[in-house]
């Protein structure tokens, strides 16, 4: 406990060197004093809370919240000083909020505990005492030795010591931890592969030096000195050597491996870390409003604590004959009745802040969200994916976005790769019918002859089917279990019974195109590969592989010929090939390079470079040295694989196709549309990717393409920056498209950030090429923290895409091929680029107009609450003398009026879907948050005050007079004043959100005519009754007397239509004379809208009868929702109602697969 303590102030860190030493089955040094390290337990702790903390920890983190905080100051300052109102007033409303939110919490952390402990109860076999023992996955400890079976999965990151396999070698998939289906082969030491047995392991004396843990999935550097004969062997260990928690061992019968990381330690644990925390421009205008409103309170606090001392400035306001004041009050100091008063004004006037605002917002974003996944238009059928969210707290966000940062590949294309053409010693060459065809000449050999494959041609071919990562799946899965002949596949076996699987779909396509052409990679036996080359089979031993990695752009391997020759085969981008090769047709391979990335294709160079006897031996120990350093062993690598891949022989290169998905080019000019501009980031070459820009419809033909390409220096790329500025401003009528590629982008964002945004900025499209994962989050960063502060919306497929979707304000994950790193750290998820167009245009244009009314009304109803309550206290000496009951203060916002709005939040519509998707310019409505600008939000606020005046002074010249309305001449009193007051502004507050109301359905009739009728029947009950366990009832047979008066009927009629009807005639007159685009766009043509309207808005039944209330009807007249006549209603339905595909109505199955609507149908 005490060294608990000491780790959370930090005087104990857990890792107090920068390397851990884990001894194999715990065997520790028996000589000296050796202190053992500390390490995790593996248990897996995702929970929040446990049963003690939960409570202040969970109180902690509610009062952080300013609104939450503000209420229970006001509590506070209720239960200490004599307030005009009971604490219970603003008690049980913040204790409501605070225990729905505590449910929710707590319930999520309990399925949270429930997972843990079905995790960390998990049996496990460890070998302990010369035995395999059964225990709990969470009793492992850094240093066991544990065994796991065959598809089971690895309980702590462990290092591979041997497998059942002669080799020591073993598959697992990573689908939990990346998504990547591929197989992947781990290998263990050959000092350790041998140990087969848990006699051998127990015997096993070993040590493990590796780094402290961290996040990086994809890194680990270690290395492991095994002690035999007295003799000590050093081994490095990497990536490739450490079987992380979470993936799944497969084609393996079982493995034993040494426990390295164990519980939160593990890489999957460390990865659960939260993304940083994204807020949405609505919710930063929420919290301004609320300053505001906290300006208001205190300035109407304060005037009232002035009034109040004015006015008692006279002795008979101030000490009045029925109202004496006591020794102490006389006797007490001004300085602190005053702050007492001021305190008590506060108190009352509490309630314009909207404690159920955030509830309600909560409550509209987590309820929205499921609408999303429930679209079967966001629906793919063919990968059975649904359109997923991960966070709620963006949904307004998707309907505010001005800029689309896109990846290429995968995201705008299918990454389905097909191999078509290939460049071998300058002459190219295309396939057709499974042969190697050079161009200009046709098929005209017997099927089989490969006599025209010889020399470079076949070292080529090789060369592509040897360099590369592929593993391979065969027909019966446990051919390649056991200790047996690895290649018996070739005698019991077919090739077309192979199927490859790689984490990269270039490399498959290669692969299985040189299979198809004659050269078929047949599998790997630890160290050894083989290929099959016309029917002879080579092998070839594996003596490095040098990984691919972002920095190199290539990747490449070492391999012993047949005739114990040593070769180089690289292959990569051609700026990290072509600059190193010495040899070969560089120039013509170049040419052919650009040609086929005009054509829209994706190319590698391929290179060999054969070693010496001597220059091996001078690769293999750099090679060896760097692996084995435990200090800067990536810097040290990188050194080494420079030193070894130059002077290499360029073989040719190859052309994949990449097609594109599905009605991209229809999305991205509706986003065009819409006012969003698109920029693709891609790791691509600038010619494949100008070529992709073009056939998607990211640039035009028409457009005037801008070029910041291969810039040497600052003054270079500065001086191109100017040019680039002055032709747009030249040529203003054009439209213009840059592009730019990753070394010349760098330049730009050194030195010239404005002046590149600039050229930017005034282009219609920015296509930035050869780009680096951190360089894509750096262009997102730059313009998103420009002066305009646009929203961003980045999206993509890969791990390469993570950082740009994490920077951008919305990150959006495709479902793609190349793992799910873009989908686990996206904000929402989407299984193909078309969707976004509805993700967008639809669903973004809906949530954002629903938060904003719904925030805006929220301060609008609780203006038109309290200003009464201020306007009273002009009428009662500012005695602090409450308006309403306190039960009405409690239930105002809490049950009155809170269901209403929450129905619309989910629910409205002001246009209908598939009108907003044919009209992509509706989106720029709504843009640059234009619902929450200072102008609406000050017309919402005046209208609350507006109102709240008419409901005041109306029932004050109602009753002002001492007039009776009472049939038998009594008098209203104040508590009927009051409850007059609120009785008509419920009433016009739901009224009011009816009249905003363009989508009605039945859920919208029950809260809106239910919340009202619930008002009058619970007061009739609550001061119809004497309750027991109520002290005073200031309020019995009040509301019975105020309904029973005709005065007050015709009262609350007429205050209600005074309030509402400047809003009507605002509406219509604005509708006719200065139509928004949005309005012009609810009164549809009448082959579209009408026809919608009938059927869809429930307006009209069979035989144009009405399906609403007189009231309903008129409300939807007025919002132009429903036509008047049932004539028109009819007229609408004779058009046909079925759209050809080449209407922009996307694939809503819905609407589509209607058949034609006849007049007598509607």
């Amino acid at each position: 406990m005490l060294r608990w303590i000491r780790q959370q102030l930090g005087f104990d860190p857990p890792h107090q060197s920068e390397t851990r030493t884990v001894y194999v089955a715990n065997r520790f040094p028996q000589h000296g004093h050796y202190i053992p390290q500390r390490f995790a337990d593996n248990r897996i702790i995702s929970s929040k809370y446990t049963i003690w903390n939960f409570v202040p920890k969970n109180l902690f983190e509610q009062f952080r919240r300013i609104a939450n905080f503000y209420f229970l100051i006001i509590f506070l300052v209720q239960l200490m000083i004599d307030t005009p109102t009971s604490p219970i007033t603003s008690g049980l409303p913040l204790f409501f909020v605070i225990t729905v939110t505590a449910i929710k919490q707590g319930y999520e952390d309990w399925l949270r505990h429930k997972a843990d402990n079905e995790v960390n109860g998990a049996p496990v076999f460890v070998v302990r005492s010369g035995s395999l023992v059964q225990t709990r996955s969470k009793n492992i400890r850094v240093g066991d030795i544990v065994r796991v079976a065959k598809d089971e999965t690895f309980p702590a990151d462990l290092a591979l010591l041997s497998s059942d396999r002669a080799d020591g070698t073993c598959h697992i998939t990573t689908a939990s931890l990346d998504g990547e289906t591929n197989l992947k082969t781990h290998f263990s030491v050959p000092e350790t592969s041998v140990c087969q047995s848990v006699s051998q392991l127990e015997a096993l004396l070993a040590v493990v030096e590796c780094q402290q843990p961290e996040a990086d999935l994809y890194r680990f550097v270690g290395r492991i000195t095994v002690t035999q004969h007295e003799e000590e062997i050093v081994r490095p260990l990497g990536p490739e050597n450490l079987l992380l928690r979470g993936a799944r061992l497969k084609n393996t019968k079982e493995i034993f491996g040494v426990a390295i990381y164990t519980g939160m330690e593990s890489k999957m644990a460390l990865n659960y870390k939260c993304k940083s925390q994204k807020r949405s421009a609505v919710e930063k205008s929420m919290n301004t409003f609320l300053i505001i409103y906290l300006v208001i309170l205190l300035f109407e606090a304060i005037l009232s604590t002035i009034l109040k001392y004015a006015w008692q400035a006279e002795d008979k306001w101030d000490e009045p004959f029925y109202n004496q004041k006591t020794e102490l009050e006389r006797n007490s100091s001004p300085i602190l009745k005053f702050i007492s008063d001021f305190l008590a004004f506060l108190v009352l006037y509490n309630f314009i802040i909207p404690i159920s605002l955030y509830v309600t917002v909560e409550m509209q974003k987590f309820l929205g969200s499921f609408f999303i996944g429930w679209d079967l238009d966001l629906y793919h059928e063919e990968s059975d994916q649904k359109a997923q969210v991960n966070t709620s707290d963006l949904n307004e966000e998707l309907g505010q976005v001005e800029y689309v940062f896109t990846d290429k590949t995968g995201t705008l294309t299918e990454n389905e790769m097909q191999f078509r053409e290939c460049s071998v010693n300058g002459t190219k060459y295309r396939e057709v019918n499974g042969k190697l065809v050079p161009e200009g000449m046709t098929d005209d050999s017997p099927d089989g002859s490969t006599a025209h494959l010889m020399g470079e041609e076949l070292l080529f071919l090789k060369a592509v089917s040897l360099c590369h990562t592929v593993q391979i799946s065969y027909d019966q899965p446990d051919c390649l279990v056991g200790g047996g002949d690895p290649f018996s596949h070739a005698n019991g076996f077919s090739s077309n019974h192979m199927e490859y699987y790689a984490s990269s779909p270039d490399e498959k396509a290669l692969v299985e195109a040189t299979k198809r052409i004659g050269v078929a990679f047949t599998g790997s036996n630890g160290d050894t590969m083989e290929i099959k080359t016309f029917g002879k089979f080579e092998k070839y031993k594996l003596l490095h592989v040098l990984e691919f990695d972002a920095d190199r752009r290539r990747m490449s391997v070492i391999l012993q010929t047949p005739s114990g020759g040593k070769v180089l085969f690289t292959k990569g981008a051609e700026s990290a090939i072509l600059p190193f090769t010495t040899s070969g047709e560089i120039e013509k391979t170049r040419l052919h390079v650009d040609e086929f990335a005009l054509k829209g294709l994706r190319t590698l160079v391929v290179a060999c470079r054969h070693f010496s006897p001597e220059e091996y031996m001078d690769v293999d120990r750099r090679l060896t040295a760097a692996r084995t350093a435990l200090q800067q062993r990536e810097e040290r690598l990188h050194e080494a694989f420079d030193y070894i891949e130059r002077d290499l022989q360029l073989l040719g290169a190859t052309g994949v196709e990449d097609k594109l998905q599905d009605k991209v080019q229809e999305t991205i000019e509706a986003l065009r549309l819409a006012g969003i501009k698109v920029w693709v980031l891609t790791g691509d070459k600038h010619e494949t990717a100008v070529s992709v820009s073009l056939s998607c419809g990211h640039f035009h033909r028409t457009m005037n393409i801008l070029e910041l390409l291969q810039q040497c220096s600052d003054n270079e790329c500065a001086e191109q920056l100017r040019r680039l500025a002055r032709r747009i401003k030249e040529d203003h009528v054009i439209q213009h498209g840059l592009v730019v590629d990753g070394a010349s982008l760098s330049l730009a964002l050194r030195e010239h950030e404005k002046l590149f945004m600039e050229v930017c900025k005034n282009c219609s499209a920015v296509l930035c090429c050869r780009m680096a994962p951190l360089q894509k989050a750096k262009v997102v960063r730059l313009l998103k923290t420009s002066p305009e502060k646009p929203i961003t919306l980045a999206i993509g497929d890969g791990a390469n895409d993570v950082s740009m979707i994490q920077e951008a304000h919305v990150g959006i994950g495709i479902m793609g091929k190349e793992g799910r790193q873009a989908v686990r750290n996206s904000d929402y998820a989407i299984a193909r680029f078309k969707f976004l167009a509805k993700l967008l245009l639809v669903h973004g244009h809906f949530y954002y107009i629903r938060i904003a009314t719904l925030v805006q009304y929220f301060f609008y109803k609780n203006v038109c609450f309290i200003t009464p309550q201020f306007l009273y206290q002009f009428f009662c000496l500012f005695s602090q003398q409450t308006l309403y009951d306190s039960v009405y203060l409690t239930l105002y916002n809490i049950c009155f009026t809170s269901l209403p709005i929450l129905v619309y939040s989910l629910f409205e519509q002001l246009v209908h879907p598939h009108v907003l998707q044919s009209k992509p310019g509706l989106y720029r409505d709504i843009s640059k948050n234009s619902l929450l600008s200072f102008r609406t939000f000050l017309y919402w606020t005046l209208l609350g005050f507006c109102h709240a005046f008419v409901f005041f002074f109306g029932s004050y010249i109602l009753m002002g007079e001492d007039t009776t309305l009472m049939g038998n001449g009594q008098m209203f009193g104040n508590w009927t004043f009051g409850t007059l007051v609120f009785t008509v502004m419920v009433i016009t507050v739901t009224l009011k959100l009816a009249l905003e109301t363009h989508f009605w359905t039945w859920m919208n009739h029950f809260v809106t005519w239910g919340s009202i009728a619930f008002y009058f029947i619970f007061s009739l009950f609550y001061g119809g009754i004497i309750w027991p366990f109520l002290h005073t009832q200031d309020m019995y047979f009040v509301f019975v007397q105020l309904l029973s008066s005709g005065s007050a009927w015709f009262a609350i009629i007429i205050i209600v239509i005074t309030c509402l009807f400047p809003d009507v005639v605002k509406k219509v007159l604005y509708r006719h004379l200065q139509p928004t685009s949005t309005q012009k766009s609810q009164s549809l043509s009448a082959s579209q809208a009408q026809a919608l309207s009938c059927v869809e808005s429930l307006c009209c039944y069979q035989h144009g009868q009405s399906g609403c209330s007189r009231l309903a009807h008129l409300l939807e007249q007025m919002t132009g929702q429903c036509k008047a006549s049932a004539s028109n209603c009819h007229a609408s339905n004779r058009s046909n109602r079925s759209w050809s595909d080449t209407e922009n109505f996307s694939n809503d199955r819905s609407i589509l697969t209607l058949s034609p609507i006849e007049a007598t149908h509607c």
